[in-house]
């Protein structure tokens, strides 16, 4: 079968459908408006439609047990709050496609469906499965079991995430992604009258901050950021309570063990400051198994029979294919190139996309 590239202004015409209803993850109506929508082009496949636990969607394609499906994820939630689209519209300028959740990852949505299209109901045995998540953006509690189930059913998982910013580069790995909550509890006092009275929860969270970021191991790949302090009250009182969020990021499972431990192990300098931890790693790393490379590889050599030239990258962000990737070889990275994720300059390149829609869609045949 001809590999002919999608008409881009049919791609343009689904992508300003999704992208026109705005859908932040904190919405459960907006999201679900998105899936209805998504839910419509299934159906016009085909396929057998299945609402899941936890407000996640499946869409199944010629699923026929004769083997483990291939998998395409997706969420349908946004970072962008109700009223984005009257500052940021959407729009089309030359070859540039912008708009919220343009990149990230309603083109990802609109590409699959094209790429399924594509297939003319032809389906890879044992079929395609593709979900549809509501809350990606705000790390997958809802959706993480429907995940990792189907995960653990697939031959392989294609995410239809972006790829690295203004690139072909595919995310081939990525980094683990923990969070923590650090609270000092202390004992207030007058800071002038009794200060010897008082224990300061800010100046026992002032020590932990360099202890924690001393956690690091850029040469490893791990990064400890405490990205925001809360604490304090009047100025002429010793505070009583102090609050620290920190960001984790890490290459490997065994890293995470380290840090996490680290945290953990904190004490304060005063016995009279309480200090309680929470949190942990919520996304695995996406570490690159030999499976992983292998698909990796096979959609090098398709891109290269396509025309273009892909690379694939390791990246410190984190998407659904951490879940998947100790599971099922997962390739991520397969959604609209652009650039802009959750910024106002979030965009879509229309030189680029067909191509990465064609190789999606050589990816379902062969994978």
């Amino acid at each position: 079968m001809a590999d002919l590239p999608p008409d881009p202004a049919a791609l343009i015409a689904d992508l300003r459908l999704l992208v026109e209803i705005e859908s932040p993850s904190t919405d459960p109506v907006g999201v679900a408006h998105v899936m209805d929508v998504v839910e419509r082009w299934a159906r016009d496949l085909g396929a057998l439609c299945h609402a899941l636990p936890g407000g996640t969607r499946q869409f199944d394609f010629g699923v026929d047990g004769t083997r483990p499906p291939l998998l395409i994820l997706t969420h349908a939630d946004t970072v962008w709050p109700h009223g984005t689209l009257e500052k940021m519209p959407f729009r089309v300028e030359g070859e540039r496609v912008s708009g919220p959740g343009t990149y990230d990852m309603k083109g990802g949505i609109v590409g699959a469906f094209h790429a399924l299209r594509a297939l003319g109901g032809d389906w890879p045995r044992g079929g395609v499965r593709l979900l549809l998540t509501p809350d990606e953006e705000t790390g997958s509690s809802s959706s993480r079991a429907a995940i990792e189930a189907a995960a653990r059913h697939a031959r392989a998982v294609l995410v239809v995430e972006p790829p690295v910013a203004d690139s072909h580069a595919l995310k081939v790995g990525r980094k683990g992604v923990g969070d923590f909550t650090l609270r000092f509890q202390g004992v207030a006092s007058h800071a002038g009258n009794k200060p010897e009275e008082g224990a300061s929860a800010v100046t026992e969270a002032a020590r932990a901050v360099l202890a924690v970021q001393a956690l690091a191991r850029p040469e490893l790949g791990t990064t400890v950021s405490v990205g925001r302090i809360a604490g304090g009250g009047a100025v002429n009182v010793i505070p009583a309570e102090c609050v620290l969020d920190v960001d984790v990021r890490v290459s490997t499972l065994a890293e995470s063990g380290r840090v996490t431990r680290g945290i953990q192990a904190l004490e304060t300098a005063d016995p009279r400051v309480r200090l309680t931890v929470t949190g942990g790693l919520n996304r695995p790393p996406f570490e690159r198994g030999p499976e992983t490379q292998r698909l990796f590889a096979q959609a090098q050599a398709l891109a290269r029979e396509l025309g273009f030239e892909l690379t694939g990258e390791v990246v410190g962000g984190g998407s659904d294919g951490n879940f998947t990737a100790p599971l099922a070889p997962t390739l991520d990275g397969l959604g609209a190139p652009g650039d802009g994720a959750h910024a106002a300059h979030e965009h879509i390149r229309l030189d680029r996309w067909p191509d990465h829609v064609r190789l999606l869609t050589r990816l379902l045949r062969e994978a």
